[in-house]
């Protein structure tokens, strides 16, 4: 049996769904910098926080976007390539960057996550963040 969607998708509106799954990751790495030069050359380590988004339509028969427990499986294998690890040996992570971290997420989960429209990573502690989208 089919799912009824809410009329608004009947009545003109274009509707998009977005699903979203949160993770961790806690990780070390160097980097160098212009500021707090001498600081972040010193192995460092953060608490990250990650969340990676899909949209589009539900299924008709599931309802759903897409299942969350096969997102979560994916984040599983992308986590542990980085969690308790020191980030400048990734490979293809390059400078441990919020910019590169999204990027290599965003990479690593495309061909198993359809509809993945934006990986977030942030950092709790200090109030940085990045957001890669489609």
């Amino acid at each position: 049996m089919a799912i009824e969607f809410a009329d608004a998708q009947n009545n003109g509106y274009s509707m998009n769904y977005e699903i979203s799954q949160k993770f961790f990751f806690d990780a070390a790495h160097t980097l160098k910098r212009e500021v707090e030069a001498d600081s972040s050359l010193r192995i460092h380590g953060h608490t990250y926080q990650t969340e990676v988004s899909l949209s589009g339509q539900p299924d008709a028969v599931t309802g759903m976007v897409r299942d969350l427990g096969l997102v979560r499986e994916a984040i599983a294998q992308v986590r542990t390539k980085l969690d308790h690890h020191m980030l400048d040996d990734v490979p293809g992570l390059g400078p441990a960057t919020l910019e590169n971290l999204c990027a290599f997420i965003w990479r690593e989960l495309l061909p198993s996550v359809p509809g993945l429209s934006a990986v977030r990573v942030w950092r709790e502690s200090v109030g940085d963040s990045c957001t890669l989208r489609a």
